[in-house]
């Protein structure tokens, strides 16, 4: 079975869906994986694109090259900059000369999925699509508006439509997790009996708890590298500075812990607009983007995992490595924190302290942690999830009444 990942950007150094799912999937028997790309980095139209992530992501391959990377193919396609994002050029061609099966995005209103929505038919693969838009960044989402509200009417046309038209052409629709099931559903056009909650998943042989003497002494040096104590509690946060995401809410937190004699330590990796503020916090050690290969290491070295605001799979990655995590009391994808880790009031300083003090013992972390890591193995790896994709692939191509899986 060919199976086609189709997605305007590509991250190598970043452990997301777009290199995970492919990784995992190419390790299954029978299964021969392509990734069809831009290569435009990750978040390259945020606004704060150049400040947090341009140094991080750079990459020299041009439109025509093709690299095998851990058991993949990865093509590079030249693009169309055009209303609402990009179009991936000589798209047409690339699929009839690698001829899939299975055609997978990872979003559903885009022009990679509207495209192949348009060839389905033509090249013969079923298509399979994706959601990872959360309520939480979704403004619709969280509003009371009206049929007639100017931003409802904008999405009707750009996203609604559109889904509409990608849906009859769909299998399934995968949504990260349930609220983007439901953002998919209400707003993109995504009929009830289509849409697929299947989370993202953790690469376990990367996060996992230290499993040997070894590991857990590169914990300990680590630590002492970044210039934490033996005897303080290092709270990591990794991802992007940036007033959404909000983590200078933690280094407040524990320069306030530490002003009352409380031995906690702030640690950060990645870059963004609160840099300077989160370096001029006491008690704060920051650190630039590391290649996510380098983050199990961290999160063994670490006693609490900490993420004020967005939900990222950092969470998860990190509940892996054995570390309790903090997360928001929104975060409508409460299964990756149930039992391994404890809530806070969203933007509330004070009830964040009172929830890091909550996790002052090494007993009460070691209970979290290890709950988390044996739930993350169990309903969070790739290995299994994307096991899941595949034999829906399959049933599709055997409800079609041809035997491609032999491919």
């Amino acid at each position: 079975m060919k199976v086609v990942i189709l997605s305007e950007t590509y991250a190598e150094a970043m452990g997301y869906a777009g290199t995970c799912i492919p990784a995992a999937m190419a390790k299954i028997p029978g299964v021969e994986v392509h990734y069809v790309t831009a290569g435009l980095p990750v978040y390259y139209n945020a606004g704060d694109f150049k400040k947090t992530y341009a140094e991080f992501q750079k990459s020299d391959f041009k439109p025509g090259d093709q690299r095998s990377v851990q058991g993949y193919t990865v093509h590079y396609l030249g693009l169309s900059p055009t209303y609402g994002g990009v179009r991936l050029k000589g798209l047409r061609e690339k699929l009839r000369e690698i001829s899939p099966d299975i055609v997978q995005t990872f979003s559903h209103v885009s022009w990679a999925a509207i495209d192949a929505g348009w060839l389905r038919s033509s090249l013969g693969f079923k298509l399979f699509t994706g959601n990872h838009t959360t309520a939480s960044v979704y403004p619709l989402a969280k509003m009371s508006a009206g049929f007639f509200h100017p931003l409802r009417l904008k999405e009707l046309l750009v996203r609604k439509l559109p889904g509409l038209f990608v849906s009859t052409q769909i299998e399934r629709c995968y949504g990260a997790t349930a609220d983007c099931s439901d953002v998919a559903l209400r707003f993109m056009g995504v009929p009830r009996e289509k849409l697929v909650t299947l989370p993202l998943g953790v690469e376990t042989e990367i996060f996992h708890p230290a499993a040997s003497e070894e590991e857990r002494q590169s914990a300990q040096e680590l630590r002492r590298s970044l210039g934490v104590g033996d005897d303080e509690i290092m709270c990591v946060y990794t991802g992007r500075f940036s007033r959404d995401k909000n983590p200078l809410l933690l280094a407040q937190a524990v320069s306030e812990l530490r002003k009352t004699g409380e031995p906690y330590r702030a640690v950060f990796f990645g870059e963004g607009v609160q840099r300077e503020e989160i370096e001029q916090t006491e008690g704060a050690i920051v650190r630039p983007f590391v290649h996510y290969t380098a983050l199990g290491e961290l999160y063994r070295a670490a006693d609490i995992g900490v993420w004020p605001t967005q939900e990222s799979t950092s969470m998860i990655d990190c509940a892996a490595s054995g570390t309790p995590i903090v997360v928001n009391d929104t975060i409508a994808a409460v299964e990756r924190v149930e039992g391994n880790g404890l809530t806070y009031r969203l933007g509330d300083g004070q009830d964040l302290k009172r929830v890091l003090l909550e996790l002052r013992t090494a007993e009460s972390r070691a209970a979290l942690g290890q709950y988390g890591a044996a739930k993350m193995e169990g309903r969070f790896s790739w290995r299994a999830l994307v096991q899941r994709r595949v034999d829906d692939y399959r049933l599709a191509l055997a409800n079609d009444g041809r035997d491609r899986t032999a491919r």
